[in-house]
């Protein structure tokens, strides 16, 4: 299994930084404009009507935002409401993707937290995937820094 953390300080009050990061427009906000993910047509909150290890849809991951390169069967293992989700899915190139996020609050808006692991369906490539993985979520985090950042605002 592999992992890392990245976290990132935010000018957002704890609410909006949950409303931004269980709505699929927030998400891709996050990837845009190298990816995209896909949301069943009138979801809101991804967290809505999530059952403990229960798949609740599959998400496309759209490169440029129509080249599907991945999947992603998206379920929760745990969601405390306004504060924490911990996703644990399948992807067609992870046997196992396990996605925490977490806001705690800070004198000046909200500290965004990511805890990632994977174990991965060709442990040849893991090493590969470790770096393309934490590519992308330091692209994430520069997109959030740029939104909500203390700059930003």
């Amino acid at each position: 299994m592999q992992s890392f953390e990245i976290e990132t300080d935010l000018c957002l009050s704890p609410e909006k930084a949950w409303l931004h990061m269980t709505s699929p427009s927030g998400v891709n906000a996050e990837f845009w404009p190298f990816m995209r993910m896909t949301f069943p047509g009138t979801m809101e909150d991804v967290t809505s009507d999530w059952r403990p290890g229960q798949r609740l849809f599959r998400s496309w991951l759209l490169l440029f935002g129509v080249i599907p390169v991945e999947y992603d069967d998206f379920g929760f293992k745990e969601v405390d409401k306004g504060k924490r989700f911990l996703e644990i899915s399948e992807m067609l190139s992870q046997q196992q993707w396990i996605h925490e996020r977490e806001i705690s609050e800070t004198p000046m808006g909200v500290r965004l937290s990511d805890r990632v692991s994977f174990v991965s369906r060709l442990p040849s490539m893991e090493r590969i995937y470790l770096g393309v993985f934490r590519l992308v979520f330091r692209y994430r985090h520069f997109r959030l820094n740029r939104l909500y950042g203390h700059d930003a605002a």
